[in-house]
């Protein structure tokens, strides 16, 4: 007995993809490994799953340095909007927070997923879990069908691969799809992870001074060796036992790997700006009228005011200047380097966290050999793919989560159609 559609993977692509497979008419099959359906959406936003992002397409767009761009087809099928009545008209009633991103007024993923599963169900999908798919059959350059391990074959018109990156593979995402894709005569992007904490090996992170301190509204940029800002990110961060972390950390962790590769080196530049929104001048001024106000007292208690207790040491040690000092004997150049560090504190990144430890899974299947209007495969018949098996990527925030909404419900329209 055949099928026309049968998804590969049941996360928000696969479960999206059979939804707008079966709603077009199509008679799909829904394959998953595991035991249970959508386990990364399950753990998604912090265990509230970040359902979308509802900025504006470009301003979204921008959120998605990975191939963004490639997503202008697949939203006007099914954009950021669109995730937004789609979930309400099933009942989910989201809320909007920080940022654009949406969350249920649950606060809970698990009303999201079993919502999701209900409604695929409920258009007549099977579903077959603990099936995993051994390979893809090809039949004169178009899809026959899948093969799987346990040696059932299972006939179709469209295969839709949804299986996902490397990231969490506690979830199920262990990189399967990338063989069954270059069986298809696709080629690979090279994986990399991203949204990914920072590792470094500074004197004050192995010593573990600073390990549990968050700061709250900081910026952190990356530098090349040539000593040129390559990005800057606002917002929080956390000093780890081996390294630094936080949202704003993993922002910038896609712009570190790329340049330790581009650049051949064995680490990379990050600095903190502990006062942004303040200009070197205004910190230099700022800092000096408070130990004015209070001359006899030392400067590490006055400092305390305005940054973080934990780092004053490590801020006067690399400037030379005495905890005990007292605004009586501080010379005036002794100063500005004090000014520099509070708007520019260095620290060496010499990588990230493994793929695995990642949120998100950086490369994949190369856009070039798909059609961004379908998700059809260019090199195969009936071939689709969606979701973070292909080679885009965004912050975290519900952008991954909106590209893999969208990309699957185009692929499963389309392939509905085949």
């Amino acid at each position: 007995m055949g099928y026309d559609v049968i998804v590969i993977g049941g996360g928000s692509a696969g479960l999206m993809a059979s939804i707008a497979a079966s709603k077009h008419g199509a008679r799909v099959l829904l394959l998953d490994k595991g035991e249970k359906l959508g386990r990364k959406l399950g753990i998604s936003g912090g265990g509230r799953c970040n359902v979308t992002n509802n900025k504006e397409i470009d301003e979204l767009i921008k959120h998605i340095p990975g191939n963004g761009r490639f997503l202008h087809s697949s939203f006007s099928n099914f954009s950021n909007k669109d995730i937004v009545i789609f979930f309400e008209n099933l009942g989910i009633r989201l809320k909007e927070e920080d940022n654009g991103r949406m969350f249920p007024v649950t606060d809970k993923a698990k009303t999201v997923v079993d919502t999701l599963v209900n409604q695929v169900l409920k258009q007549g999908v099977e579903i077959k879990l603990k099936s995993p798919v051994d390979k893809i059959i090809y039949d004169q350059n178009k899809v026959a069908g899948v093969r799987l391990k346990s040696g059932e074959r299972l006939k179709c018109k469209a295969v839709i691969v949804a299986s996902g990156g490397k990231s969490v593979p506690q979830t199920g995402s262990t990189g399967d799809g990338y063989p069954w894709a270059e069986e298809a005569g696709h080629s690979i992007t090279e994986l990399f992870p991203t949204e990914v904490p920072l590792t470094s090996n500074e004197p004050f992170i192995q010593t573990k001074e600073l390990q549990g301190l968050s700061l709250r509204n900081v910026a952190l940029s990356v530098w090349n060796p040539k000593g040129k800002k390559i990005i800057e990110h606002q917002g929080d961060m956390l000093f780890t036992h081996f390294g630094i972390s936080g949202p704003i950390a993993l922002r910038c962790s896609q712009f570190v790997v790329k340049a330790l590769k581009k650049f051949a080196v064995g680490n990379i530049e990050v600095a903190i700006d502990l006062m942004p929104e303040n200009s070197l001048d205004e910190v230099y001024h700022k800092t000096i009228k408070l130990t004015e106000a209070e001359p006899k007292k030392a400067i590490k208690n006055i400092l305390k005011v305005i940054l973080p207790e934990r780092m004053i040491p490590l801020l006067l040690k690399q400037t030379g200047l005495s905890e005990q000092l007292t605004y009586d004997h501080i010379r005036k150049q002794d100063w500005l380097p004090l000014a520099q560090i509070i708007k520019h504190f260095p620290i060496r990144v010499y990588g990230t966290l493994s793929i695995e430890d990642a949120f998100v899974t950086g490369g994949g299947i190369n856009l070039k050999e798909i059609d961004p209007k379908t998700m059809q495969s260019k090199l195969m018949e009936g071939l689709y793919f969606c979701g973070e098996i292909l080679d885009i990527h965004g912050y975290t925030g519900g952008y991954n989560i909106t590209a893999a909404f969208s990309t699957g419900y185009t692929a499963g329209l389309n392939a509905a159609m085949q």
